[in-house]
């Protein structure tokens, strides 16, 4: 499966990835705007870990590729029992290709493919209160500001609000 973009290409995740991947997402400011969960710093070892889960992952988990490199990644993470027909969307860019429309028609692309592929009629996104940016993105691409949990995380010792954007089916 792939999902051409007009400069990049959404792939699935490859183990020859390791590389691209520890050199992009070895940087704080894409760090500080995602769950602990996507270390700084990111080595290859790190890098080697997310793609051995990423590959065997029955979710949609897929890398931006630009000029052959996998330079962020994009997924949407299956809900089960009660919220089955919902996704969580998930996202990060490198930072040489920020502000160039890249993940704004990435979000288009993979919500288009969710919806007509799947019985999914709700993504959602949870985001960092100071992530004006992914705020943004996710307006353009259709999304609606749709709860703030008060308070509801804490990323570097500091408690904010996470937004929550939704688009439906």
């Amino acid at each position: 499966m792939e999902i051409k973009l007009e400069h990049a290409i959404l792939r699935p995740w490859q183990f020859d990835d390791a590389e691209s991947l520890a050199k992009y997402a070895n940087n704080k400011n894409i760090s500080d705007n995602l769950r602990n969960g996507f270390p700084y710093p990111y080595t290859i070892h790190d890098a080697r870990t997310w793609l051995e889960f990423a590959v065997n992952n029955k979710d949609l988990l897929l890398a931006i590729e630009v000029n052959s490199e996998a330079v962020g990644g994009i997924g949407l993470i299956y809900k089960t029992d009660i919220y089955r027909k919902t996704a969580e969307i998930g996202y990060w860019l490198a930072q040489p290709y920020w502000n160039q429309g890249i993940m704004t028609e990435a979000i288009k692309k993979i919500v288009e493919y969710c919806f007509s592929d799947s019985k999914i009629i709700r993504i959602y996104a949870g985001i960092f209160e100071n992530n004006k940016t992914s705020a943004h993105i996710l307006t353009k691409a259709g999304f609606k500001l749709e709860a703030v949990h008060e308070n509801g995380i804490i990323k570097n010792g500091v408690v904010m609000n996470e937004l929550i954007y939704a688009i439906l089916k």
